[in-house]
């Protein structure tokens, strides 16, 4: 709370539960912000930090504990457990919360909220700010509400050793699902069929999805966020796999991309290679003091050198990066922030210039080729082609980290694990 300042008070909501369809709520998932303050995983309940506050500066207002309510949906944690447990150093019922945190907020000067998130919380923290100025004139009344989303983004984007511990693990338990994927992405099964064994492997460990796998046979692997999964698996195609695990609400997020009947013919193994060439090339780039965009270059590169040597486009490597006709068949950027959500927070520039990377950042590393398979112009051999290779790469004093290398990515090492099926 030092960068908010002595005369400023935080405020965060726990996520809501939200109704799938009905009365049929979704799996519950805290909100990201409020899990990192926290580490409370329950719904119904508000974060203050109050800097300054004699009783404690971190309160938390949560669900009582109630026998009736845990008869049906199982004992909440509780007020005194939110103290013990969590380390609050106060916590009170959130049914009244109405009556007591109005008195803490008073005489304060700004409110960092997420203002704009949640329309209830919103419209409670607006009626807060009323009854104080009608108890007290409005002379006592933050003036200002600040958007806590910068400052506590960039906090989030240093992972700390708890964190990478949690990221690792969460890394190791997608290698396991992934490799388990590939045991049973036989041809003739469907894409669904795959994506059970990736949730059995995944739950099995203790983890959930870090988001709805992409399970893409054949040309379905060149449409970026694939997601019907009902393909059936012919031996020629490419299987393109992109999942991964959330292990305590930190995600990991892996891809990659296996010949359904055992081995690449010529035309895939050779867009293979220049993906690969272009991942280890970006994977290269990912260190202290090198901008965030200096991946993405060194991966357009190699791609754009192997498109052209391969026919698909036309001219050199300069002309198709000058020109961004590489985009025809490398559309995405080469990665993104990786932590408490899959696609993380964090500005990726700064003063208009790409944010220079720092020990703690953990970012994914993903190039591309995709040939649909109505592309124009194009030799039909190529068409409906889609690789992706994706890592998981924390930036570490040094150099970087691959949290993800369990998971083979080598064309030959791909092959023989697929003939032992």
């Amino acid at each position: 709370m030092a960068m908010a300042g002595e005369d400023a008070v935080l405020l965060v909501a726990a996520a809501p539960e939200r109704l799938r369809n009905a009365d049929a709520a979704w799996p519950y998932r805290q909100d990201s912000d409020f899990h990192y303050l926290a580490g409370f995983p329950e719904p119904d309940a508000v974060l203050a930090l109050l800097p300054g506050r004699l009783h404690g500066e971190v309160v938390l207002f949560c669900r009582e504990r109630d026998a009736e309510q845990a008869r049906w949906h199982g004992r909440s944690i509780g007020t005194e457990r939110a103290v013990a447990d969590y380390g609050m150093d106060d916590a009170f019922p959130i049914d009244d919360i109405d009556d007591i945190l109005p008195g803490m907020i008073e005489g304060r000067a700004r409110v960092y909220c997420h203002f704009g998130r949640e329309p209830a919380f919103d419209a409670q923290l607006l009626g807060w700010m009323r009854r104080l100025r009608q108890l007290r004139g409005g002379g006592v009344v933050p003036k200002e509400f600040v958007a806590l989303g910068h400052l506590l983004h960039d906090l989030r984007l240093y992972k700390s050793r708890a964190e990478l511990k949690l990221m690792r693990a969460a890394a190791g338990i997608a290698a396991e699902a992934h490799l388990a994927a590939w045991r049973s992405a036989l041809p003739g099964r469907h894409e669904y069929e795959v994506e059970a064994e990736l949730l059995h492997a995944l739950r099995s460990r203790g983890a959930v999805p870090a988001f709805t796998p992409i399970v893409a046979a054949g040309s379905n692997a060149c449409t970026m966020h694939y997601q019907h999964n009902r393909a059936r698996l012919d031996a020629g195609d490419l299987l393109l796999l992109d999942a991964g695990a959330e292990l305590d609400c930190y995600a990991s997020d892996i891809s990659r991309t296996v010949p359904i009947g055992g081995r690449y013919n010529r035309e895939q193994r050779a867009l293979y290679e220049v993906v690969l060439a272009a991942q280890l090339a970006a994977i290269d780039e990912v260190r202290p003091g090198q901008p965030f965009d200096a991946a993405h270059r060194a991966a357009v590169r190699v791609i754009a050198e192997g498109l052209c040597a391969l026919g698909l486009l036309r001219g050199d490597a300069d002309a198709a990066i000058a020109e961004g006709s590489y985009q025809r068949y490398f559309p995405a950027k080469t990665g993104h922030w990786l932590g408490l959500d899959v696609h993380d927070v964090g500005d990726y520039r700064i003063g208009g210039a790409s944010r220079v990377l720092e020990p703690g950042m953990v970012v994914t590393v993903e190039p591309g080729i995709y040939v649909p398979s109505d592309e124009p112009g194009v030799d039909e051999r190529w068409r409906g082609i889609g690789i992706r290779i994706e890592d998981d790469v924390a930036v570490t004093r040094d150099g970087h980290e691959v949290l993800s290398a369990a998971v083979p990515k080598e064309a030959e090492e791909i092959e023989a694990l697929l003939a032992g099926r």
